[in-house]
């Protein structure tokens, strides 16, 4: 299957209303209405088929014109995540605690930047989990309350 960015995908590249992990955004980039779904992921980006298909779901990407639509079209649900009490998996627990760690430490200003740095190059859960210390320390437990949520329950 081929896929394409929709008027929205388009936007939501420009304004990066969306958040994306450098990973899923470089992928992103990719279709462009000549790669399939699997030379995208083969391409070595480190995503993974629900990524694909979370940016299908929110309407970031569609079939291309005269490409089958039946294998992406639909959000994939989580069978049973191997996860904490709240029954999400590692990995979409980084997924909700990434965009929160990058605002956090890009609100940091300069002081900041090395840690926002770490956050970018965070690939995991475990990464994020392991940095989650410094970004405590330099925002305060107060504000970052969203991330131990995130990346907790």
């Amino acid at each position: 299957m081929i896929l394409v960015k929709t008027p929205a995908g388009h936007q939501a590249l420009k304004d990066r209303s969306v958040p994306m992990t450098p990973r899923q955004r470089s992928a992103f980039i990719l279709f462009d209405g000549k790669r399939t779904v699997d030379e995208v992921l083969a391409n070595g980006m480190g995503i993974v088929r629900e990524d694909i298909d979370h940016m299908v779901a929110l309407g970031l990407l569609e079939p291309a014109e005269g490409s089958a639509p039946a294998e992406v079209a639909k959000p994939v649900t989580p069978a049973a995540p191997a996860a904490g009490a709240s029954g999400r998996s590692k990995q979409q627990r980084y997924k909700d605690a990434y965009p929160i760690a990058i605002q956090l430490t890009g609100g940091l200003g300069l002081m900041g930047f090395r840690l926002n740095l770490q956050v970018e190059g965070a690939t995991s859960y475990e990464d994020l989990l392991a940095l989650a210390p410094k970004i405590r320390a330099a925002v305060g437990a107060e504000k970052a309350a969203a991330l131990d949520k995130a990346l907790n329950d």
